[in-house]
């Protein structure tokens, strides 16, 4: 499976309760950053689900 550059659904997309708003918590380098702000269709490779139920469907 690829990796999905859709920040809504990754775990590393938390809310900064001092800024008031979602931040990613992994530091792209330069080269990587160019990336997502160029390329619609990148896949960022810290791209973690965010699905709290995927170990209950995993021991069921």
């Amino acid at each position: 499976m690829k990796n999905i550059s859709n920040c809504d659904t990754c775990a590393n997309y938390v809310y900064d309760e001092d800024y008031e708003y979602y931040v990613c918590m992994v530091n792209l380098d330069e080269d990587e950053m160019v990336q997502f702000m160029t390329n619609s269709h990148w896949e960022c490779p810290y791209y973690q689900c965010d699905d709290e139920y995927k170990v209950v469907r995993h021991q069921m």
